[in-house]
């Protein structure tokens, strides 16, 4: 899968540079990734692929096209717009502001 979703980096640095947690706010529910999809029922072009780890997919990124960066915005702005704050390495990914339980890692099977 390295050259799908992280082509240019060595994946013992994956948590090193911060593309993968050693804990993460996705077990509290208080964390998510997701993108737009069009009235056509396709995703909308980002710029790049979902959990693709690269600069490419930092939601500021200049190289991508102004379609890629106009869709990255209005996903920034509808999840602000709900209480939710983006990560500065993934377009995709945005944590609750007031989430109810900032510190606390589950660990527990759901069934």
């Amino acid at each position: 899968m390295k050259a799908r979703y992280y082509p240019d980096i060595a994946k013992k640095d994956l948590f090193k540079k911060g593309y993968i947690a050693r804990r993460s706010g996705h077990s509290r529910g208080s964390t998510v990734d997701l993108t737009i999809i069009g009235d056509n029922g396709v995703a909308l072009d980002m710029g790049s692929g979902f959990d693709f780890f690269s600069p490419l997919s930092w939601p500021d990124n200049p190289s991508i096209s102004p379609s890629s960066r106009a869709h990255r915005m209005l996903l920034q702005t509808v999840m602000k717009r709900h209480g939710f704050k983006p990560y500065g390495r993934e377009w995709w990914h945005f944590t609750l502001r007031d989430e109810p339980f900032p510190q606390t890692y589950f660990n527990f099977p759901v069934q």
